[in-house]
């Protein structure tokens, strides 16, 4: 998961550099190959996961990821909330079935 969300993080930054910040081109490019990879390191993950529960599984992981990529101190709500959002990763991938 944690590669996963480095590089769906990582390319869609790189993009958005690229596009909102006036980066180079390449910069964009370069997000696109990596967010290519990300779709390919998604389908590396444990057997009996189905894609569904993988993805929202990647959705707890992203949102702790996406604030510590891009903000430096987090604040209580951004901590309760990540806190929330794994657990609730949690209980996806690891509930009985």
């Amino acid at each position: 998961f944690l590669l996963s969300g480095l590089c769906e993080i990582g390319g869609g930054w790189l993009v958005w550099n690229s596009i909102r910040e006036g980066k180079p081109v390449w910069h964009g490019i370069l997000g696109g190959v990596i967010l290519a990879i990300y779709g390919v390191v998604a389908t590396l993950q444990p057997e009996g996961l189905d894609f569904g529960r993988v993805y929202a599984a990647y959705g707890g992981y992203f949102i702790l990821l996406s604030l510590l990529w891009g903000v430096y101190v987090m604040d209580a709500g951004d901590f309760v909330g990540s806190a929330m959002a794994i657990a609730g990763a949690l209980i996806i991938v690891f509930w009985k079935r």
